[in-house]
């Protein structure tokens, strides 16, 4: 009887780690992890990403990951744009970490918590490479209980009639 149930067990996880691999992969996703929990204003996380096909759409997504004792309630940043063939755009972006009750607008896992900034369905218009640098943009020079800083491209997939 154990024998069957551990059998059953066996082949219930494997189909599960099938079905979880099968997954959509991004088209591109890079993690910045920050030393001692700390985001200096010095430290400037760079992600180049290489875009052929002006005609397909993009969904591009910054994630933050904080601690449970980070102090603040959101978290400005400064992504900086450069486009293949030089041109140059700085933008302010917020990122919500905490609703005013003080609840996490991202989603928690025990002490950590994970915030998304999405940019659905974009187009870049010329073909080459793209470099984004993201800055914080707070008035402190250091902050704490920072884990890390993602940029996550996934292509839309069109749907074939």
């Amino acid at each position: 009887m154990k024998r069957i149930l551990v059998l059953k067990f066996i082949t219930l996880l494997a189909i599960t780690i099938l079905f979880n691999s099968c997954g959509k992969q991004p088209f591109y996703e890079k993690v910045y992890s920050f030393e001692n929990k700390g985001w200096n204003q010095q430290v400037k996380p760079s992600f180049t990403i290489d875009i052929k096909d002006i005609n397909q759409e993009y969904n591009f997504i910054v994630t933050l990951r904080t601690t449970t004792d980070y102090k603040y309630s959101n978290l400005w940043i400064f992504m900086n744009t450069k486009t293949p063939i030089g041109e140059k755009a700085r933008e302010p972006f917020q990122i919500p970490i905490t609703y005013p009750d003080g609840s996490w607008v991202g989603t928690k896992t025990g002490t950590i918590v994970e915030h998304s900034l999405r940019f659905n369905k974009r187009k870049m218009p010329k073909a080459g490479k793209y470099t984004f640098i993201l800055e914080q943009g707070i008035t402190e020079s250091d902050i704490d209980e920072v884990l890390d800083i993602g940029f996550r491209v996934e292509k839309i997939e069109t749907k074939k009639q």
